[in-house]
């Protein structure tokens, strides 16, 4: 399952009364895993920047005045969130400002059935506490030292390691990596016994031979051994497997890697 992290900052809070959109990060996961694909782009919003905007980004009118505008970048954009999932913590202020430039540029808006709020998802599994960003980073023990401002793609890069979190696909992942390690485990206790394409010849001499059934007398007429001495006494037959592992304790033998 693909799904598309994203984050935003602009120029205000409300795009109705002429606040743009001037940063877009995106991450990229795969079935709860980021895959390392991103997208970033900074945007001219071809107005002033406020100076409340300015203290939450750092992003001035004059680091902004040379990007392009979101016309510029609406296909990449388009293109690459295809049609995922957008995970966007307070997803109906993100989507507003996007669905705002979209209709500007005459392209088609996201539809709120895409949107997966982790602001709502944090209210239901945490009820009562704060849930912004910060506070989430530091419930899960999320590294967050580099966000001294907000920038879309660190906190992209961030929502995605809450969401894992808020969704418990962390868990599962290590849940995964158990189960691999004891079938890692078990593949190493399992022994391969190479047997030879033509066996040895016999090194056994008839001082050898008399010397074993001289000491198999010694065992009493019941001895098992008895079952495997010929009548001439001039072979000795071979003995099964399950005979030497009873008596014997098993060879060193490969294991598989």
């Amino acid at each position: 399952m693909r799904e598309i992290v994203l984050d935003t900052e602009t120029t205000g809070l409300d795009p109705l009364t002429g606040d743009r959109v001037v940063e877009i990060g995106c991450i990229e996961l795969f079935n709860r895993i980021p895959t390392g694909q991103t997208f970033h782009r900074y945007i001219n919003p071809e107005r002033d920047m406020p100076a409340s905007a300015f203290e939450v980004h750092g992003l001035s009118a004059e680091f902004l005045k040379d990007k392009p505008p979101f016309g510029e970048v609406a296909e990449d954009f388009l293109g690459f969130v295809g049609d995922a999932a957008l995970v966007i913590h307070n997803a109906s202020f993100d989507a507003a400002f996007l669905n705002s430039e979209l209709e500007r540029v005459g392209k088609p808006l996201i539809a709120r059935d895409r949107l997966v709020d982790t602001l709502l998802l944090a209210r239901r599994r945490h009820p009562g506490a704060a849930n912004r960003l910060d506070d989430l980073c530091a419930r899960y023990s999320i590294d967050n030292t580099r966000r001294t401002k907000h920038g879309a793609l660190l906190d992209a890069e961030l929502l995605a390691e809450v969401y894992i979190e808020l969704t418990g696909a962390r868990q599962a992942a290590l849940g995964l990596e158990l189960v691999s390690a004891e079938k890692v485990a078990e593949r190493e206790r399992i022994a391969v016994v190479q047997v030879r394409p033509v066996p040895l010849m016999p090194r056994v001499t008839a001082e050898d031979l008399a010397a074993h059934r001289a000491f198999v007398a010694t065992l009493g007429e019941k001895a098992i051994w008895h079952d495997y001495l010929s009548e001439s006494g001039d072979e000795i037959p071979a003995v099964p497997v399950a005979a030497i592992a009873a008596v014997a304790p098993p060879p060193a033998v490969p294991v598989l890697p």
